[in-house]
């Protein structure tokens, strides 16, 4: 089993910092996820190297006595150079598709697809809604950018069978507020 933790919620939007730590209720949210993971057999934690993300997987590595892994691989899509504006630029990019995206986002899913391949089973791994995305999406061969919305501290899980990664469960969505 490999559990995918969306971060917490964030004190600021990214249209108001380029990478936030959590907010109060995001706070909360984190110890909320350590407490229900922390008998479900988790031998490893990684971060996304976001502030949020690193903040939301602290409790459950301190309650398991781990130190996270920090891993870019699973960190936020990266911004085209010269985008005046990113708020406007993801809202276009997650109505859309990978293809369409274009080759640089295509590449970094393949990418965080072939870092979770290589994860061993028992990998808790606290990254973000897009990314989480682009991973299922990959694995259940979905081109779209955005098939489900998880909420903050939503766990999706994935198991391997015959050697495949695939998605069992989806976290929980919510009515967050993405941007």
């Amino acid at each position: 089993m490999i559990w995918l933790i969306r971060h917490g919620e964030a004190a600021a939007g990214w249209g108001d910092h380029p990478d936030p730590g959590l907010s109060a209720v995001g706070a909360k949210q984190a110890e909320a996820v350590a407490e229900i993971l922390k008998g479900a057999g988790v031998q490893r934690v990684v971060s996304s190297p976001m502030q949020r993300c690193r903040e939301t997987s602290a409790p459950l590595a301190a309650k398991l006595g781990l130190t996270p892994v920090i891993a870019p691989q699973v960190s936020e899509i990266a911004t085209p150079p010269g985008t005046a504006d990113r708020v406007d630029w993801l809202r276009t990019v997650m109505a859309g598709t990978w293809t369409s995206a274009g080759p640089d986002y295509s590449q970094w899913r393949s990418r965080m697809s072939t870092f979770a391949h290589d994860l061993p089973d028992g990998a808790a791994v606290f990254s973000h809604f897009v990314a989480i995305n682009a991973l299922c999406g990959s694995l259940e061969q979905d081109d779209r950018v955005t098939m489900f919305r998880p909420g903050h501290c939503s766990i999706t899980r994935l198991e391997r069978r015959h050697g495949q990664l695939r998605v069992a469960e989806y976290g929980s969505e919510a009515a967050t507020r993405v941007l």
